[in-house]
């Protein structure tokens, strides 16, 4: 039977800037990200709960591009948009978004800027990347959460049918802009979260990072900003890195070796109606799998200590009365986890582990008892 057969090859320009202030008119970062020869239209849309935390940054938005008016044309004033989890289990806030897209002639030209926290920058992206099959994203994230991690990926994600990011797009931002400014206003709890990412990222890739953030972890701890710059940055560069280089950043394969720890997370965050947060749930999976590594015989006993101490130091609780829940057979709820983790990449089950501190390793079986055994060590914690 006659085929046709091409190649397609598509190239991507993942950017990720780091500023301070970005919409201070005099700041040229976000203007350079975007103008090019035409003027362009931008909807920016701004989650509320930070809206309210800076009363001046609507104010501070629409001034920004009054003085770049004849490149940057501001549709209407920012769109307020809920944020946090929630905002992700309801397709309504991506209609509303695409509602506003299309009433104020946002094209593939135009741009859509999203303001806030993970959650946010996914329902946003995924109106985007939906609208006209693609309109131009900036993600300006807010949380260290999102500017350490998921803010400078290429997915785009809600939830849906009780599963977390199951209806979603990859799509690369034109642009990503983080301001450390923005995280001023965040509790202690929110400031902490992101350090889990970049505990993860340098478990799985960089055992000098990791080294750095041991040692560095009473300075995060207490947020000295230098520290904070540093490990966000790394962070960051660590994710750009693996997503530009390690062969599938699109996840048409088996393997999330960036979701170290995340598939026993993303369970305990729906078993728990989502009041143990991301951060927080990831933390408890990372330790689980490293102890998990640990009674494998991948991990040595020295390592996996080191990374559950300094997971409490930075000041994350290693457990969740969740982890218990069983069915009336006694099969603990959190093993559907990897069920959902095989199925949502399809294939067989593949879960990065560690052999060392920065040496991740890919498994394809997950021993029950073990996972029983390390859920024991965590309770006794």
């Amino acid at each position: 039977m006659p085929v046709i057969h091409r190649s397609i090859r598509v190239g991507w320009e993942l950017r990720v800037f780091f500023t301070e202030n970005v919409f201070d008119p005099a700041n040229p970062a976000l203007k350079d990200a975007l103008a090019d020869e035409m003027p362009r239209r931008v909807l920016v849309v701004l989650e509320d709960s930070l809206a309210q935390a800076r009363p001046d940054l609507e104010d501070q938005i629409q001034k920004y591009f009054s003085v770049h008016g004849g490149k940057l044309i501001l549709a209407r004033p920012p769109l307020f948009v809920p944020g946090g989890e929630a905002a992700k289990n309801s397709i309504t806030i991506v209609t509303d978004i695409l509602s506003h897209i299309d009433r104020h002639h946002i094209d593939r030209q135009s741009y859509v800027i999203a303001v806030g926290g993970g959650a946010l920058l996914d329902v946003a992206g995924f109106a985007a990347a939906t609208a006209h099959r693609g309109v131009r994203l900036v993600r300006v994230p807010t949380t260290t959460l999102a500017q350490a991690d998921s803010g400078v990926g290429v997915k785009n994600s809600i939830n849906a049918f009780g599963k977390k990011n199951f209806v979603g797009t990859f799509a690369p931002p034109h642009a990503i802009i983080n301001d450390f400014n923005l995280l001023a206003t965040l509790r202690p709890r929110e400031k902490r979260a992101g350090y889990v990412e970049a505990v993860k990222v340098a478990c799985i890739h960089d055992a000098a990072f990791f080294d750095e953030i041991e040692q560095g972890a009473p300075l995060l701890v207490a947020f000295e900003p230098a520290a904070m710059k540093r490990v966000i940055y790394r962070s960051a560069e660590l994710h750009v890195q693996h997503i530009a280089t390690g062969g599938d950043p699109f996840e048409t394969g088996s393997a999330r070796p960036l979701d170290f720890g995340h598939w026993a997370a993303h369970k305990l965050e729906q078993m728990s109606s989502f009041n143990v947060p991301h951060g927080e749930a990831v933390a408890i999976g990372i330790a689980l799998d490293s102890i998990y590594s640990r009674l494998a015989g991948l991990l040595d006993p020295s390592s996996c200590a080191r990374i559950l101490a300094t997971l409490e130091r930075l000041g994350f609780r290693l457990f969740a009365p969740e982890l218990l829940n069983s069915d009336r057979e006694g099969r603990l709820h959190i093993l559907a986890g990897l069920d959902e983790f095989r199925e949502h990449l399809g294939g067989r089950l593949t879960v990065t582990l560690l052999k060392g501190i920065g040496a991740g390793v890919e498994v394809h079986e997950m021993d029950a008892k073990n996972i029983v055994a390390a859920i024991g060590e965590l309770q006794a914690r």
